[in-house]
């Protein structure tokens, strides 16, 4: 069969005058490149579980003609989040109408494949991971079933993997690439929909098989900027310092989400800044731990939140830049957080800050709550789950007061002058760090 793998990908903004803040902002522009130039790992994994005898090709939506030209396939796969699924459908209807069958995937349609049924043949709930080579084969044979459930615990054991193809991304545009260390999460955040509907248990990757993936991607990008697409790689420290010994004479450049405990242990942050991390991107969600209580069941980011500034200095003084991520209209937020989260982020001297506002995605704890509480904004508003635009009623300020406070954080935080202070601000602390170690190292 001649399957083709279509990818959602990009960031879209819906509310206009966020999006027309782009045009001018560097730094969310900047960031916005990223997202969108990440290849699909779920998609070169489900080409790594085909069997070889079928020929696989990897499209991105912006690669293809319009609705009336598209490629022809025996079967086609799209894989896409919520923020993208509408246009995943109008995809899927115009492969439909031609007469070939269509497979969906991924978060959204694993949290709602009843929806998602009515615009494809099947769908696939969860990981492809002991689902794909028997939905392969029953297309083969004309026998599609309706659900495929994959894999929610041993995704890597040898029955179960398959190394993504990362053969079929070479020469493309991409400035990262994804290989993925672990699968799961077991923090319980309220709002995440992520580790909720793929696995139920914490699946970690051997380090073994992690360094052949990035030998295999090395095949086809000598020099690859590597982000890991984990929810939280360092979550086993054991596991991690294992990781980064071997990752070091690799001298990769690289990316990864991990949690603030990470600064708790110097030898692990000694050790991520010598493998060549350039970044860790964690969420502090609010400066303030009384905000944290309703996404925060387990009370372990209210723990750590008065050590906010130390994780900061502990990270970028080894010259590891952090992206702190802080969500805006949480329950306990009033209007008076927005010059708050500016005054953490000037006076902790990040490098870099990610801003999002509370997003209910289908499948998350935050969603089944807000629902009850009859607080969402209309019943499918899944054009706006971008982080970006408000699709719910905050509990202590108007959705008016949200998009207001976002907009003018953005020009605060995301302005020339404020990503160069922040540049600044950063090569100073890593400069001290430096000039430190040269002084030890001269001693007798």
């Amino acid at each position: 069969m001649k399957i083709g793998l279509i990818a959602m990908s990009g960031v879209r903004v819906r509310t206009a005058e966020l999006a027309a803040l782009g045009v001018t902002l560097p730094g969310f522009i900047r960031r916005g490149k990223v997202i969108a130039s990440l290849p699909s790992l779920g998609l070169l994994t489900i080409a790594g579980l085909t069997p070889p005898h079928h020929e696989v090709s990897y499209i991105e939506i912006d690669d293809l003609p319009d609705l009336q030209s598209l490629p022809d396939f025996d079967l086609v796969a799209i894989s896409c989040l919520t923020a993208s699924v509408m246009d995943a459908y109008k995809v899927a209807n115009a492969y439909r109408a031609r007469g070939i069958r269509v497979v969906m995937g991924g978060l959204h349609v694993s949290s709602l494949p009843e929806e998602a049924l009515g615009h494809c043949d099947a769908v696939v709930i969860g990981g492809a991971e002991n689902a794909w080579p028997q939905l392969v084969a029953d297309a083969e044979r004309s026998r599609l079933q309706r659900c495929y459930h994959g894999a929610t615990a041993g995704v890597f054991e040898p029955s179960n993997y398959a190394r993504p193809r990362f053969d079929l991304i070479k020469g493309r545009p991409y400035n990262r690439a994804t290989i993925q260390t672990s699968r799961g999460c077991p923090r319980g955040c309220e709002f995440c929909a992520a580790s909720p509907l793929i696995t139920r248990h914490f699946n970690q990757k051997p380090v073994g098989l992690v360094m052949e993936e990035i030998q295999s991607l090395r095949r086809e990008f000598p020099e690859p900027f590597v982000e890991l697409a984990d929810d939280n790689t360092f979550l086993n420290k054991a596991w991690g310092r294992e990781f980064l010994r071997a990752l070091i004479p690799e001298r990769l450049r690289w990316f990864t989400e991990t949690d603030a405990s990470v600064a708790d242990n110097p030898e692990l942050c000694d050790l991520i800044a010598e493998s060549g991390c350039r970044q860790l991107l964690i969420g502090f969600e609010s400066p303030r731990a009384a905000d944290l209580g309703e996404i925060d069941p387990l009370g372990w980011k209210q723990k750590i939140a008065s050590r906010a500034h130390r994780v900061v200095d502990t990270l970028q003084s080894r010259g590891v830049s952090v992206n702190g991520c802080f969500i805006l209209g949480l329950d306990h937020h009033t209007p008076e957080i927005f010059p708050v989260i500016r005054d953490f982020v000037l006076s902790s001297g990040l490098a870099e800050v990610q801003l999002t506002v509370l997003t209910p995605f289908p499948g998350s704890s935050l969603y089944g709550r807000l629902e009850r509480e009859e607080r969402l904004l209309g019943r499918q508003f899944w054009e706006r789950c971008t982080l970006f635009d408000v699709n719910y009623r905050p509990a202590r300020m108007t959705v008016e007061e949200l998009e207001s406070g976002l907009r003018w954080l953005f020009t605060e935080l995301y302005s020339v002058e404020a990503t160069e202070q922040r540049r600044r601000t950063f090569a100073r602390m890593s400069r001290q760090r430096g000039e430190v170690s040269m002084q030890t190292s001269l001693e007798p």
